[in-house]
């Protein structure tokens, strides 16, 4: 059922407020779409491999098969991809002071976790 005239204005005045107030916000709901089809194109790209896979699998064809495995992790790589940059990660493609503090916290630990471990053994 569409919507009326009414709701079309209101529905248009509350997009317009939201872009105004939190712009990034509208933005990130802006871009859902392209995330939506590349989910989409990843899956028929999954389906469509796994549907070579049985056929080469079937007819003893080794490099049909290989290619449906291929056409597979394709498809899975594509619905997985974030499609930008994530959020660790500067435009400069290093990572961000956050991330490089975690993970270096995290790095920290198994360093200690490891010496703690060798040093019991002795």
């Amino acid at each position: 059922m569409p919507l009326s005239e009414y709701e079309q204005r209101v529905l248009a005045q509350m997009e317009q407020q939201l872009s105004s107030d939190d712009p990034k916000l509208a933005q990130s709901f802006a871009g859902k779409g392209r995330q939506t089809s590349r989910v989409v194109l990843g899956v028929l790209g999954l389906a469509a491999g796994l549907g070579v896979l049985l056929v080469g699998v079937s007819q003893h064809w080794t490099w049909l098969g290989l290619v449906g495995f291929l056409l597979m992790f394709a498809g899975a790589l594509i619905a997985l991809s974030s499609g930008g940059r994530g959020k660790g990660v500067t435009k400069g493609g290093e990572a961000a002071p956050a991330a490089k503090a975690q993970r270096s916290s995290f790095m920290t630990k198994l360093d200690e976790r490891w010496d703690r471990r060798r040093d019991e053994g002795r």
